[in-house]
């Protein structure tokens, strides 16, 4: 009998845009030098990367929870990665749910107008630092709701997390006061859960700051895809030989 071939693991990725956008703009998620791919090529996995532009944490379980591209990959999956709270920390002065909707309002002409008043007060307003998109407590129950979730489904399955990345956009008005409530609120909890934290700002603050990265001021450059997937694959490393050896 002719034995069927081993799985090969998946590194599932739940993600914001900083996952998919180079110096230049979005790309397809199968492009080989974002980030997820470079892990998933150093660690020998196949790679499933559900994210979206603006994506939280809130909506990164909303995505854990109902699409079906996460369910089938999840019983191979290697680790799950949530790399999610940027967005949360950034400086929100018109409510989130307004930018969503903006995309619903008819006729088109009105639309317009009132997407270019949303850009235009959004820099102007940033400054306040205050309220941001998804305060700290709710993105990290997001967060466990999301780890205890696969918890239930693959106890030993790895889940990662990560801190925000750092920024200099003009659009948030060069802004990041939610920055570090955000770090101190993702690290307690992940100290209470052992989740292991990859730090995007640590990696990508000189590729940001000193660039070449995205001339948006809050993408990357592939330098920045580089340390990042650097710091993803000694963390992927550690708690998949963790499992191995407590298996």
């Amino acid at each position: 009998m002719i034995e069927a071939a081993p799985q090969r693991k998946v590194l599932v990725v739940v993600a914001d845009s900083l996952s998919y956008f180079g110096p230049k703009g979005g790309l397809p998620a199968n492009h080989p030098r974002i980030w997820p791919n470079l892990v998933a090529a150093e660690l020998d996995w196949d790679v499933e990367l559900v994210a979206r532009i603006g994506w939280t944490c809130r909506d990164a379980y909303w995505a854990l929870i109902g699409d079906p591209r996460i369910w089938a990959a999840v019983p191979n999956a290697g680790a799950v990665v949530f790399a999610t709270a940027g967005m949360d920390s950034l400086p929100s002065p018109l409510p989130t749910a307004l930018r969503e909707l903006i995309r619903y309002t008819r006729p088109a002409g009105l639309r317009r107008r009132v997407r270019e008043a949303y850009n235009w007060l959004q820099p102007r307003l940033s400054p306040l630092g205050w309220p941001v998109a998804l305060p700290p407590a709710v993105s990290v129950d997001y967060l466990e709701q999301s780890r205890n979730s696969l918890e239930q489904l693959r106890p030993e399955l790895p889940f990662v997390a990560v801190l925000p990345s750092v920024h200099k956009c003009e659009a948030y008005a060069e802004v990041h006061t939610g920055r570090e409530p955000m770090v101190r609120a993702v690290s307690a909890w992940a100290a209470e859960h052992d989740v292991p934290l990859v730090d995007l700002g640590e990696a990508v603050r000189d590729n940001v700051f000193n660039g070449p990265a995205n001339p948006d001021g809050i993408h990357w450059g592939w330098e920045g895809h580089t340390a990042v997937a650097r710091a993803m694959v000694k963390v992927l490393t550690e708690v998949t030989a963790d499992e191995v050896h407590t298996a």
